[in-house]
């Protein structure tokens, strides 16, 4: 068991469920929160909390030695949407925190790190259907920019430095627990919400946009499986592609109105749209079959039935 963790951006929609998950798995006292601001009661009362600005290397620094941190999964990011708005504070955020972990890494301060991508790092020039492992990007996003970026900083570090950083390609993830945080898919989230409470919604993308998504469940799982994995199974030291499930919007609502028949969706696509485009429709996630026996467990049916329960039995 690790000595200490340190979960950056803890209070973000997989930073929270990741937070409780290793805090039940190690004790609350060895995995240590931090973010720029206070999360959720059950994430502040389960375990130690921080006030960190993870670009102040010093602050960070400070922090990693006071508690003996051994792991840092670093999870603080702005996402797709938001950054477009912002660019140069999204680059900023995404980029210099990175740097900050893997400096303290380099110099020996801390063991392991945990890095999130993202089928953003993908572009429009990508093959659509079963994006291969390695294949071309050219992202057109600031948030792609930076995940690209990122990952051939990863594997730099690692092949110089020997730093032990993983990394896996998120898909769209869909969660009850916590609300999403400025990206492209946040519509499988909020699309719940809106129809246990209004029983209709209006999608910010056209009814046959084709994503890659996953339920939280399986991302907070995936994330876990690749840090326990032995250090010679990590033959990727970018990021892994990930898959669960592709579907549409149409294709969600439906299983939606196969659980409440008067449920009615609508469309009105926004600039989100131009960024959807840009991505994948499925992904081909072999590589991290074979290499760290990853396999999805939820489809968009066993998604459905559970964000739909889970959220009624939370009203």
């Amino acid at each position: 068991m690790p000595k200490y963790i340190l979960i950056i951006g803890a209070c973000g929609q997989i930073g929270t469920e990741l937070t409780l998950t290793l805090r039940e798995k190690h004790g609350g006292d060895h995995v240590i929160a931090s973010d720029i601001r206070e999360g959720n009661d059950e994430l502040m009362q389960s375990g130690p909390f921080e006030i960190l600005d993870a670009t102040n290397y010093d602050a960070l620094e400070e922090v990693i030695a006071y508690y003996e941190i051994s792991e840092v999964y670093l999870m603080a990011a702005m996402l797709s949407a938001t950054a477009e708005k912002f660019p140069m504070r999204a680059w900023n955020l995404n980029m210099n925190t990175l740097f900050n972990v893997l400096n303290l890494a380099k110099d020996k301060k801390i063991d392991k790190i945990f890095w999130p991508s993202s089928i953003a790092v993908f572009g429009p020039n990508t093959p659509k259907d079963d994006t291969p492992q390695n294949t071309i990007m050219e992202p057109s996003t600031v948030y792609g920019i930076s995940k690209q970026s990122g990952e051939r900083w990863c594997e730099y570090y690692f092949n110089k430095f020997n730093v032990d950083v993983r990394s896996i390609r998120y898909p769209g993830l869909i969660s009850w627990k916590t609300m999403p945080g400025g990206g492209t898919t946040d519509y499988a989230v909020e699309i719940y919400h809106k129809a246990l409470a209004e029983k209709s919604y209006t999608c910010f993308l056209e009814e046959d946009t084709k994503l890659p998504m996953m339920f939280m469940d399986d991302a907070i799982r995936a994330t876990l499986q690749i840090m326990e994995a032995p250090e010679e199974n990590i033959k990727e030291r970018s990021a892994y592609n990930l898959a669960a499930m592709s579907f549409t919007p149409k294709e969600m609502a439906e299983s939606i109105k196969a659980v409440i028949p008067e449920f009615k969706i609508t469309y009105e696509p926004d600039f989100r749209q131009e960024i959807a485009n840009s991505w994948p429709s499925s992904i081909d996630d072999s590589k991290a079959q074979k290499d760290w026996n990853w396999q999805a467990e939820f489809d968009l049916e066993k998604t459905t039935k559970a964000m739909l329960e889970n959220l009624k039995n939370r009203v």
